[in-house]
């Protein structure tokens, strides 16, 4: 049996309300009634008391258990504009449109119906532990150690710089070394006799 119940002229925004409505079509009553509650939107509100009162038609008017109810249809459709104006500079008046809705929920009893379980999107996956491969055993040295699976040493490779290059740079000489200058010192000028003085030495004659 299928309980309808209305609210119109919901004082949002019908574009508000349906990104509210998408995710609880086909739930349980009481598992729409919880995601409403923990669902940030102003809307959720509004669509979880529409649920509530098509909840309790079905409970009290048809005598139906609510915990075997579950939202078959919700609608959301455009109710009037109130249309208002905000002044603004020059004498211009810019509109303002109040949008509302109509929200209808038709709800159905389906008995032995279990919770449905929506798959978590979005999520990265689980980190995986790296594999730890066993360590060969065998790394004495000898014939023992062959035996075992030790693998040899590589042989070292040889120099890749050519015989001729290095001799090339032997035979070539050595910068010479720059002479060093030395400072001479500087010789000191006798301070010359200024006239002040002479004239103390004259008067103290």
């Amino acid at each position: 049996m299928e309980v309808q119940a209305q609210a119109r002229w919901v004082r949002s925004t019908p574009r508000k309300v349906r990104f509210v409505a998408d995710t609880l079509r086909g739930l349980p009553v009481a598992e729409a009634l919880a995601a409403c509650q923990f669902n940030p939107r102003s809307a959720a509100r509004d669509v979880a008391k529409v649920i509530r009162s098509a909840q309790a038609n079905a409970e009290h008017n048809f005598n139906l258990d609510k915990d075997d109810l579950v939202l078959k249809e919700l609608r959301v459709e455009a109710g009037p504009i109130l249309k208002r104006g905000q002044p603004r500079a020059m004498g211009r008046l810019f509109s303002i449109f109040k949008r509302t809705s109509h929200i209808t929920v038709v709800v159905e009893d389906r008995p032995g119906v279990s919770p449905r379980r929506r798959p978590v999107s979005g999520l990265p996956p689980a980190p995986q532990a790296p594999s730890r491969a066993p360590a060969a055993r065998g790394t004495a040295t000898g014939p023992a150690g062959a035996e075992a699976g030790a693998a040899p040493a590589p042989p070292e490779a040889p120099s890749s710089r050519p015989a001729a290059e290095a001799q090339a740079q032997a035979e070539e000489p050595a910068p010479a070394a720059r002479p060093t200058r030395t400072r001479r010192p500087r010789a000191k000028s006798a301070p010359a006799d200024t006239p002040g003085k002479e004239k103390k030495e004259k008067k103290s004659k």
